[in-house]
């Protein structure tokens, strides 16, 4: 294994996913809750790992021939996060729960991964950033395979590390208003990324 072209991958994947987003937030979110961790990160860990390797393999060119891929990937994205961003928004003013394992009630497995499937597959950041960027500076490595291999475990790494280290904040989240600080947090996050969505 080329070791330069490994760290180079993993330094860059780790680069793009660490900023906290509309699917981190997600996942952080979950993590707290303690629903469906490893299944959420797994999912978010091969979507990613499918992306890079699909930009590593030069799928990049396809997005360049075609822009009106991402034009119709910006569209859903805002609108998805639009719709997330006000459901989180009316939690924080009107539901109040506290994280206790007793009673709680669970977000069905289903339901989990269509969310995340929105925040993974509805941002089209996710293929500038894999599909292109990643595809790209892979044209540097000289070996494309042990470079794509650093991308996808930073993502691996990454994401099973925010899912279960959240529960670090569990003693916080006791307390019913620290959700709604949170809900609230990621209801303007979402407006937010869906403005800057709107404008790039």
């Amino acid at each position: 294994m080329n070791a330069p072209d490994y760290l180079s991958g993993f330094l860059l994947g780790l680069s793009l996913i660490i900023a906290i987003g509309s699917q981190n937030a997600f996942v952080l979110k979950q993590g707290l809750k303690r629903e469906h961790i490893f299944y959420i990160c797994l999912f978010c860990a091969v979507s990613d790992a499918l992306l890079i390797s699909a930009g590593v393999a030069g799928f990049s060119t396809v997005t360049a021939r075609f822009p009106q891929v991402v034009s119709i990937a910006k569209i859903a994205g805002v609108l998805f996060l639009l719709g997330y961003g006000l459901q989180s928004l009316y939690a924080s003013l009107r539901v109040s729960h506290a994280l206790t394992v007793e009673g709680q009630v669970v977000t069905s497995l289903k339901k989990s991964l269509l969310l995340c499937f929105g925040f993974t597959w509805l941002n089209p950041h996710v293929y500038l950033d894999t599909l292109v960027l990643v595809g790209m500076v892979s044209t540097g490595a000289s070996s494309k395979l042990t470079f794509a291999l650093g991308a996808v475990s930073a993502s691996f790494i990454f994401f099973f590390a925010l899912g279960y280290g959240a529960r670090l904040l569990q003693p916080l989240f006791i307390k019913p208003k620290a959700w709604n600080i949170l809900d609230a947090f990621v209801g303007l996050l979402m407006f937010y990324l869906a403005w800057h969505l709107y404008q790039s």
